[in-house]
């Protein structure tokens, strides 16, 4: 089966939308992040919270919105949860947390025991703490969701430490995908390769290795899905990435696209021949492995600042 989960979130949308997207079966579950919910909280329907919470510090504020945020995504979504078919809402945990093992532990531990809810995710960056972090919470029966991952060493160190807790915990590893195409294709372009091929080809190379650990309880969650290229078609990566086993968690705009479609699975590319259009990039002056570092780094950025504005607006 492939599910679909919305990576978006704000109350008024709780309310409508995801919930009857959730009652069509269209979506079964939802992912959150900092930048989501920076641009959730610039929303009217949040002006009564943020005015009753002055004076807490802004940290505490986002904190006690989010929670309620999820506890009602989680709540939407529990029918499918008890029936098995996903019904997951991911928070992450703050981003400044990012080498910091211990911090992201005790974050994840705070967030489950105030949302009360079992089918929670926690999402915690690929990184050398969050392996960490990963490991620790998924012995205590924590649902975790991977993030940030752009590399295979990412997806499997990731792996190896969900899978040190028990198979009855549920693990994503979320494989980020357009972000690729967006920084390679100008390069590509002028090396007559092809454009928009690399983010799907990294991702299906990921999605192979996890697959062959045979783990039902550890899936692939293919991410940044949203198209920023014209020519393409709003569901380009659907169309690419529609794989048996696996998340696509998808912008508001590429699920009205498919949401009256029928999809067709997709191609199942063999790693053997994804690894041939690889050996093209390295005489084009591309480093794979490069690029991976480079695209954690600019999404760890990314999140920090979306988080830092948001704690600064919510300062006033």
């Amino acid at each position: 089966m492939t599910s679909i989960w919305v990576d978006y979130l704000d109350r008024e949308f709780l309310d409508t939308t995801f919930k009857e997207w959730v009652e069509n079966g269209l979506v079964n579950g939802l992912t959150s992040n900092p930048a989501i919910f920076a641009n959730a909280l610039k929303k009217d329907v949040y002006k009564e919270d943020l005015e009753k919470l002055k004076g807490k510090n802004p940290k505490e504020v986002y904190e006690e919105i989010a929670v309620k945020d999820i506890q009602k995504a989680c709540d939407i979504l529990e029918p499918l949860y008890d029936e098995g078919e996903d019904g997951y809402a991911s928070i992450e945990v703050d981003p400044r947390l990012i080498n910091d093992a211990k911090g992201t532990i005790d974050e994840a531990l705070r967030l489950v025991d105030k949302i009360q809810r079992d089918n929670v995710m926690i999402k915690i960056p690929a990184n050398e703490a969050g392996y960490k972090a990963m490991e620790e919470l998924a012995k205590r029966g924590i649902n975790i969701n991977a993030t940030l991952v752009f590399s295979p060493n990412q997806a499997m160190r990731a792996l190896e430490a969900i899978n040190k807790g028990p198979r009855t915990i549920d693990g994503v590893i979320s494989v980020f995908v357009s972000r690729f195409d967006r920084k390679l294709n100008p390069v590509l372009a002028m090396q007559n390769l092809a454009k928009d091929r690399v983010g799907f080809f990294n991702a299906i190379k990921i999605y192979n290795q996890i697959e062959e650990q045979g783990l039902s309880n550890i899936r692939t969650l293919f991410a940044s899905t949203g198209v920023k290229q014209d020519y393409l078609p709003k569901d380009y990566y659907v169309q690419n990435l529609y794989l048996p086993h696996s998340v696509l968690t998808l912008p508001l705009d590429v699920i009205e696209e498919i949401k009256d479609k029928e999809i067709e699975d997709s191609f199942h590319f063999q790693t053997k021949h994804i690894d041939a259009f690889f050996s093209f990039l390295t005489p084009s002056g591309i480093s794979l492995q490069k690029v991976y570092q480079e695209l954690f780094d600019e999404g760890v950025k990314a999140f920090e600042e979306a988080f830092e504005n948001m704690l600064k607006s919510i300062k006033g």
